[in-house]
């Protein structure tokens, strides 16, 4: 006669009704359960967080910084999509694994579905802008989800019986005392059912919670800003400034394909009804503002070329826009700096930092707080209500978005990125890309073309060399403004074979961009821009 064992749970046996598969299913389906309606909570409450997203947070803020520099290198805009999922992957292992303990230690296996909330809670705790009760109450309900589900696909639904020593549940003499609860084929189809139901149901609310995380009102509060005027507009764009080749780089690159780099998991939707800068530090006079007195101060406009620290040679973590916004000059001076005020720390809702030389913020014009992008208020990807825009650095030290708050110190505060093995200050330097030619080509007159970059400076020249050629002299469009690229031309008599091309740029200090290949780490990445074309 089998002996019948009891684990920490109750009624399990040498036999369990599941298979270590079917347990396995059972527990990723009530991981699934339990973090959908946790997402679902986040998404209905506006302050509640989203627990899978503080996990994501924590991992990006407990990384070395080689490893995000090695993600942001090799994944790029896709770095953010990439730890969601690997989280969700852990997720599901964890659920599986909690499964398959269920079949002996049904309550150790709950326990482990609590422990997973709390940790869930605890990274989302981590922030102190996250309300303690309802970051508590949304893993209260992700736990009890997850315990109820698990409970009710491994031991509710079993109805039969199994010798217990059998490696399958399979129907036995319910007479016999070595047997416990099994399934019957009946009992496995609803079995499935609901283990499918339950995940399918995880997943909606999931999704839907993410759906309801406030974006679609945010878009209708977009919809309905009436952006003023500009006290100093930009001017108009020169009939040469764009050049007539296929596949070259547009010069102002539309909102939806603007590069975002940054530590936002989610993007924050903040309603700019109830957004608010303050301007604080070392200075006088600090104040605060309301989107609407922001948008009633006087506003410029100008064309900005920004770029990613992460940028690799040839990169395509850059982008060119028109910007309108307030001078930071002119907060500054509403302020009145302190001696001793040496740094500009830009702040976040979601808590980046950034921070810069305050000088730069005094002399370059352009520099501001900006509400706009081509014309439409801030796409929320890109800092709406309001953020930085500062020509001539590169984001990490300068582009905070979803700005919150303007901080004057000394030099000796560090903004995010810099105890993560970055620079502390980080000027753009010269930069050339190609555009075309692609891979393969035929023979013939054919274009090079691409664009330059180098704000503050401007562009004054961009050479190509074909092969171990010499260096030719392209043809530049017409310069719009010192802050943002330059499109360029080469015509070239393509022979066939493999060519490799490559090119430099001269700015308008005449400093020539360096052949000197460094990698992005901790201050840019240099060198020329080389492809290679087989021409047929």
């Amino acid at each position: 006669m089998a002996e019948t064992k009891h684990g920490a749970g109750g009624r399990t046996g040498r036999a369990h009704p599941l298979g270590r598969g079917s347990a396995a299913l059972a527990g990723v389906a009530a991981v699934a359960a339990a973090l959908g309606l946790a997402e679902l909570v986040a998404g209905l409450i506006p302050a509640a967080p989203s627990l899978v997203v503080a996990v994501g947070d924590t991992v990006i803020d407990s990384v070395p910084g080689w490893l995000e520099q090695w993600a942001i290198a090799t994944l790029g805009t896709a770095d953010k999509p990439v730890l969601i999922g690997g989280v969700l992957v852990v997720s599901v292992l964890i659920g599986a694994g909690l499964g398959v303990l269920a079949r002996r230690y049904v309550v150790l296996a709950a326990g482990g579905i609590a422990l997973f909330a709390t940790l869930g809670v605890a990274a989302a705790l981590a922030d102190d802008r996250n309300p303690v009760f309802l970051t508590v109450l949304v893993g209260l309900l992700g736990a009890v989800t997850g315990i109820a589900v698990l409970g009710l696909l491994v031991v509710g639904l079993p109805r039969r019986a199994v010798p217990a020593d059998a490696d399958r549940p399979a129907p036995a003499d319910p007479a016999d005392p070595g047997t416990v609860p099994a399934l019957s084929p009946l009992d496995r189809r609803r079995f499935l059912a609901v283990t499918g139901g339950a995940t399918v149901l995880g997943v909606l609310a999931g999704i839907g919670g993410s759906l309801l995380s406030g974006r679609e009102r945010l878009d209708q509060l977009r919809a309905a800003i009436r952006l003023p005027v500009p006290a100093r507009q930009a001017g108009p764009v020169p009939p040469g400034a764009t050049l007539d080749v296929p596949g070259i780089t547009p010069l102002f690159t539309p909102n939806a394909e603007f590069y975002r780099i940054d530590t936002a998991l989610r993007v924050p939707t903040v309603d700019p009804d109830g957004w608010q800068l303050e301007v604080r530090g070392m200075v006088d006079e600090p104040f605060t503002l309301t989107y609407a007195e922001l948008m009633e101060l006087p506003h410029i406009e100008a064309d900005v070329t920004l770029a990613c620290v992460s940028n690799e040679v040839g990169g395509d973590l850059v982008g060119n826009a028109r910007w309108q916004g307030v001078p930071l000059r002119a907060l500054l001076d509403r302020a009145g700096l302190q001696e001793g005020a040496t740094q500009l720390i830009g702040r976040s809702v979601d808590g980046f930092t950034a921070g810069f030389p305050v000088l730069t913020a005094l002399d370059v014009e352009e520099a501001m707080v900006a509400v706009a992008m081509n014309g439409e208020p801030l796409p929320a990807e890109h800092g709406f209500p309001a953020r930085l825009v500062v020509p001539g650095l590169y984001g990490y030290v300068s582009a905070t978005k979803w700005l919150s708050a303007i901080e004057l110190t000394g030099w000796d505060v560090d903004g995010y990125w810099i105890p993560r093995g970055w620079a502390k200050e980080g000027p753009i330097k010269t930069q050339a890309r190609i555009d075309v030619p692609g891979g393969a080509v035929t023979a013939g007159r054919r274009p090079v073309a691409g664009v330059a970059w180098a704000p503050t400076r401007g562009i004054e020249r961009v050479e190509v060399r074909i092969d171990d050629g010499p260096w030719q002299e392209a043809e530049l469009a017409e310069p719009l403004d010192v802050d943002c690229w330059r499109q360029w031309y080469l015509p070239w008599e393509a022979t066939p074979g493999r060519h490799r091309i490559a090119a430099r740029a001269t700015d308008g200090r005449g400093e020539v961009q360096t052949d000197e290949r460094t990698p992005v780490a901790p201050d840019g990445a240099s060198g020329y821009p080389v492809i290679e074309v087989v021409v047929s």
